[in-house]
């Protein structure tokens, strides 16, 4: 059907796994703000558990949550087969309810970034929030927008990133991608490629996605009105200051002591 809607990279675990599952610059950092949290954790958009499972295997307490049905079936079949306990959701992280406040929040691997409104942006955030247990941090990690990011060329596949197989075939993602500066959104249609040792097609996967890009100025005032009492941007996991637009902002925002 010529309406028909296109699938996301999430409605295929198997070959996002193929793409990302190895993936693993993050993974000492999340091990020490959930290592370090003195209480459960929460992963607010954890897929099919790349960061999740890891933490687990450390001996974490630490859950999950993803609305894709298709990425959370994936998690417990890789968790299954590892035979590690895990509790993962299908939930939307906008509207959330686990029956449960957690020492630290966080979303990892821009997340964030697919609340596509302030509507969204602010309901994560109030969700996250009424989660958390008096003192508790939410942590969020977003690529910043820099200008080199709004003058990629447009109208053409942009080289996004590759994992090499261990047979020796590459799996490719090519991102062309639609940006409204003033909206600070981006439209992608992605083809992840599959190839062989000798770099001939096997299968070419085509999806759809959107984000939106928040800045560091934007999200303090998001965190506020959510009504997180303080809060404070990095510019990389090693907690440097915000000031390059090629840094990371690393997001801790805080809910207040109880009696505060």
């Amino acid at each position: 059907m010529e309406n028909a809607p296109r699938l996301s990279p999430y409605d295929a675990p198997e070959v996002y796994d193929l793409l990302y599952g190895d993936l693993d610059f993050d993974i000492p950092y999340w091990t020490e703000v959930a290592g370090s949290a003195g209480g459960p954790v929460l992963e607010m958009a954890c897929g099919s558990g790349r960061v999740l499972l890891a933490l687990r295997r450390a001996g974490l307490d630490v859950e999950g949550l993803d609305a894709s049905p298709a990425m959370i079936g994936r998690l417990r079949d890789k968790a299954a087969a590892a035979g590690l306990a895990v509790r993962a959701e299908v939930a939307d992280m906008r509207s959330f309810d686990l029956g449960r406040r957690y020492a630290r929040i966080f979303c990892a691997f821009n997340g964030f970034a697919h609340c596509e409104t302030i509507a969204d942006q602010i309901a994560c955030l109030r969700a996250a929030l009424a989660h958390l247990e008096p003192g508790g941090a939410l942590v969020l990690h977003m690529s910043y927008p820099g200008p080199a990011y709004w003058l990629e060329p447009e109208g053409r596949p942009v080289f996004e990133h590759e994992t090499v197989l261990p047979d020796g075939g590459k799996v490719q993602m090519w991102d062309n991608r639609r940006k409204d500066i003033v909206g600070q959104r981006q439209d992608s249609e992605l083809e992840i490629w599959e190839l062989d040792a000798a770099e001939r097609p096997k299968a070419v996967h085509k999806f759809a996605m959107s984000q939106r890009w928040v800045y560091p100025f934007e999200l303090e005032l998001l965190l506020a009105a959510a009504g997180f009492a303080r809060s404070e941007i990095f510019g990389g996991f090693d907690r440097r200051p915000l000031r390059q637009p090629d840094d990371q902002m690393i997001a801790w925002a805080y809910r207040a002591e109880a009696g505060a």
